[in-house]
């Protein structure tokens, strides 16, 4: 039962009623729907590092800033809860993998992941990635239009498509597995939080969905066993698992932590490869001395290895400034299971316990101009991020830190690095906003960019050289063609159409997908 009123002689951290929107019944849940910056931001400003709000019939207690933000992330897993929160992902995981189990059974499964995830295999997988983005690029032709955060979420698909499963599932299964996996993305939704078994047609479809993804995966797993085939993969690395009874992982185990760690880390990727081609395009400083660095590392080379992606800092803090600016998970949850106490304030057991990784990225005690687009607050000698531990949380912290996270940052570290290496690009319209209304907070659609393919990627910029200063279209200058488009965004050729999008009700706004956050 959810504690609306708790014992008059605990002292809960301070209740968020000045200066922001409290609705009788539904308390904050209105305005963190529709304005969570503003809220979160007000109740920092008023209370500090902890503060509480009123979410319907659920209390809530946020914590923000790095020692607010270590308390919650050392908290023990008896104490503040990941399970409890994510019992929605079941249904598209699976029975007895990751959320429906025990932490310290999740944690034994997890672990098999780690082969899969050891240098010698990330080495693999950039080989992976560039056969996939020539693959995927080879469409486009010379110039065109399109949505750049449809096209990092199309990638991400396929790449992992080829990395989690191998080749033979990414040749033979990818186009029939995409459909099926947006019917299971679909339904993590507010009404699947609320009521994950409810007897709805969506339910239904979203099961049958699951049940047809199961016999694909055990299509790959039995062809592997068969033939005595094996791959540099996940799925191999799950093969060989073993328990510590000993006991292999049955199909259905593997069809659920593959699920789990598709869904921890696909969307994360797409969200900030996208935001990352974004915000080079309408910061006019970030790309010169990207290209440069292009140029010095690669010159004319096609083929691109892990060593070369590590050589490339500006690059790497481009990221991460997108990772910073627009962390795709505005909230990361636990269950209060027993009372928690952080400083003189006490979180009653039955209260949802919350840390903000965009509250946190924009403190400006920890970020100077938190505002500005910069990357070099990552650079020698400034390093921002290295002032305070567990000032960077997108991803979790402690113990339950994503370990796909090396992963994923080298997916969007070589995704950005091709596109701008390969594209001459422009916004046509430069005022991308996030997408509140989803999980994982990507750029709204349409977000739609002009690009033509570079005709030598050996630049030879000097500092103050624009990368698209001479970007014409059909004769007309960029600027033209841009201008006359902005803000008729609809009636441009584009790839692919926006999805609608429904106003975020506070229950969107309590669960975060992050695996192992």
């Amino acid at each position: 039962m959810n504690q609306i009123d708790p014992s008059p002689s605990l002292n809960t951290p301070p209740l968020l009623r000045k200066g922001v929107a409290y609705v009788p019944l539904l308390g904050h849940a209105l305005q963190l729907g529709l304005r969570p910056f503003a809220l979160l931001n007000e109740g920092r400003r008023q209370f500090g590092d902890v503060f509480s709000l009123k979410l319907a019939n659920q209390m809530a207690a946020m914590f923000s800033g790095p020692r607010a933000n270590e308390a919650y992330f050392r908290a023990p897993d008896d104490q503040l809860s990941q399970r409890e929160v994510y019992q929605f992902t079941v249904p598209v995981f699976g029975r007895g993998v990751a959320y429906d189990v025990q932490p310290e059974l999740m944690s034994e499964q997890l672990s098999f992941l780690l082969p899969a995830l050891r240098e010698a295999r990330l080495r693999r997988y950039v080989q992976f990635f560039h056969e996939e983005l020539d693959r995927y690029f080879a469409a486009w032709g010379n110039e065109g239009t399109a949505d750049i955060y449809t096209t990092t979420n199309e990638l991400t698909v396929f790449m992992a498509g080829r990395c989690l499963l191998g080749k033979y599932f990414r040749d033979h299964m990818t186009t029939e597995f995409a459909a099926l996996y947006q019917t299971l993305e679909e339904s993590l939704n507010v009404l699947s939080f609320l009521a994950p078994n409810a007897p709805l047609p969506q339910m239904r479809k979203r099961d049958q969905a699951r049940a047809e993804v199961a016999k694909l995966f055990a299509r790959v797993t039995r062809q592997r066993r068969e033939q005595g085939v094996v791959e540099e993969d996940f799925v191999q690395s799950l093969l060989e698992a073993r328990y510590k009874d000993g006991r292999a992982l049955s199909d259905e185990e593997i069809t659920g932590l593959v699920l789990a760690a598709l869904f921890g880390g696909q969307h994360t990727s797409a969200a900030l490869s996208a935001w990352g081609v974004i915000e080079a395009l309408r910061n006019p400083y970030v790309l010169p001395p990207l290209l440069r660095e292009q140029e010095r590392v690669l010159g004319e080379r096609d083929n691109v290895a892990m060593e070369d992606i590590k050589a490339m800092p500006t690059l790497e803090r481009l990221a991460l400034e997108a990772e910073r600016t627009h962390p795709p998970f505005f909230l990361l949850a636990r269950k209060v299971l027993r009372d928690y106490s952080y400083g003189k304030y006490t979180v009653p057991a039955g209260w949802i316990a919350m840390v903000s990784p965009w509250l946190t990225h924009q403190l400006p005690e920890i970020w100077k101009d938190p505002d500005r687009f910069d990357p070099d607050r990552f650079a020698p000698p400034r390093e921002e991020h290295r002032k305070f531990n567990y000032s960077m949380i997108t991803f979790g912290g402690g113990r339950h830190r994503c370990i796909g996270l090396a992963f994923g940052f080298l997916q969007v570290r070589v995704i950005l690095n091709y596109i701008l290496r390969n594209f001459e690009l422009a916004l046509v319209d430069g005022n991308v906003r996030p997408n509140m209304t989803n999980m994982v907070v990507g750029p709204k659609h349409p977000c739609l960019v002009r690009y033509r393919r570079r005709r030598t990627r050996v630049l030879s910029l000097g500092s103050e050289a624009s990368p698209t200063a001479d970007f014409g279209v059909a004769g007309e200058s960029m600027e033209a063609v841009l201008g006359a488009q902005a803000g008729t965004s609809g009636k441009c050729p584009v790839a692919h159409a926006a999805k609608d999008e429904t106003p975020m009700s506070a229950a969107t706004a309590i669960p975060s997908n992050s695996l192992g956050t």
